[in-house]
């Protein structure tokens, strides 16, 4: 909890990461960097159900948004560890969240997303496999 101090609005994150934190039926997870464990550099919550795991909420750190962004794929970081969980909870990989419309395309194209109608997005078995591939050391 300590570490989502600085992870409000005020500092240019989008998302309440506190409330997010404070539901006991998701898990927030962040990814930092080797070299400097305490800042953030992006945020996830999870939770796994019977099928996949779902993303309820996943959001890079203000400063690896946009063109500026310090670090690319963070978002590809975070879907990756997420396909990994599904993994570890029994599901093969199967991810599924829930996009903004205009962001839809973008999954699409960046994580291979499917697009499952509506706003629905799921990450199948092989596409997981890649992503953790691309994210992770083997």
């Amino acid at each position: 909890m300590k570490d989502l101090n600085g992870v409000t609005k005020k500092n240019g994150w989008r998302f309440n990461w506190t409330d997010e934190f404070k539901d006991p039926a998701r898990t927030v997870y962040k990814l930092v960097i080797v070299d400097n464990v305490k800042i953030i550099q992006g945020l996830i919550g999870l939770t796994p159900e019977s099928d996949n795991v779902f993303i309820h909420l996943m959001e890079t750190a203000p400063f690896n948004f946009g063109k500026n962004k310090m670090y690319l794929g963070v978002m590809g970081n975070l879907v990756a560890f997420a396909c990994r969980q599904s993994f570890l909870h029994g599901t093969e990989g199967y991810v599924s969240f829930r996009s903004k419309t205009n962001l839809i395309k973008h999954y699409e194209e960046s994580l291979s997303a499917s697009h499952f109608g509506g706003h629905l997005m799921i990450i199948n078995k092989e596409t997981a496999l890649t992503l953790i591939e691309k994210y992770f050391d083997q």
